[in-house]
């Protein structure tokens, strides 16, 4: 019987060493996923989805004169381990990049599934419809600010929600593992954030970045 209990304690351990293992060469900051067809990897329904939220972005992009030639598509219905924000051709109606974000966890310790709040102070995740503004260098380092365009996202300038990068972000999917909460930003991987920064200085026009469920 000992000799059992003790077989099972080691191949315990082994399997969570393993997993950890795993977990953290996700987390490298050196290593970047390679994406030959980011859409290739998406499931039918989610593709569908994302064109159809895409082609409202599309219209809202041409009437409040932001950048129409891209936008940045984040579905939080989404698990935390798997992409769910995607920079969106809007010309080619395509993905070109996908990558982790965080969603808030509303001042608990741990949030089990996702809930949504616009007050401040809620340290909750807001749906809607955001323009990024100006970089600024904060707490985490390159920042950009971030003005909500919905009532459902209101407050996000008042509540200090920014785009930025945290290091606890991998930089590939860890499903069906969860990544770190935030309070409310959404937040990347510093790898990821070099990528979205390239795209977003270069633009001539805003960007629309827009959270949805």
């Amino acid at each position: 019987m000992k000799r059992f209990l003790l077989l099972t304690l080691a191949t315990v351990v082994l399997f969570i060493l393993g997993s950890a293992a795993w977990y953290y060469s996700k987390m490298k900051p050196g290593r970047t996923p390679v994406k030959h067809n980011v859409a290739a990897n998406l499931h039918k329904k989610l593709l569908l989805k994302l064109e159809s939220r895409a082609a409202r972005a599309r219209d809202y992009a041409a009437r409040h004169k932001y950048n129409t030639e891209l936008c940045f598509l984040v579905d939080m219905s989404i698990e935390s381990g798997k992409n769910r924000l995607f920079v969106y051709d809007l010309k080619k109606d395509s993905i070109t990049e996908a990558g982790l974000v965080t969603h808030g966890r509303c001042n608990e310790d741990w949030l089990n599934g996702r809930r949504y709040g616009n007050e401040v102070g809620c340290g909750c995740t807001s749906l809607g419809r955001y323009k990024i503004g100006a970089a600024y260098k904060g707490r985490f380092g390159l920042a950009y600010k971030l003005h909500g365009q919905d009532s459902t996202n209101s407050n996000a300038f008042k509540r200090y929600v920014v785009l930025h990068s945290h290091e606890c972000v991998p930089v590939a999917e860890v499903d069906p593992y969860p990544i770190c909460q935030s309070d409310g930003c959404p937040t990347v991987s510093p790898a990821f954030l070099k990528k979205l920064a390239a795209t977003i200085d270069a633009s001539p026009r805003p960007i629309l970045l827009w959270i949805f469920n």
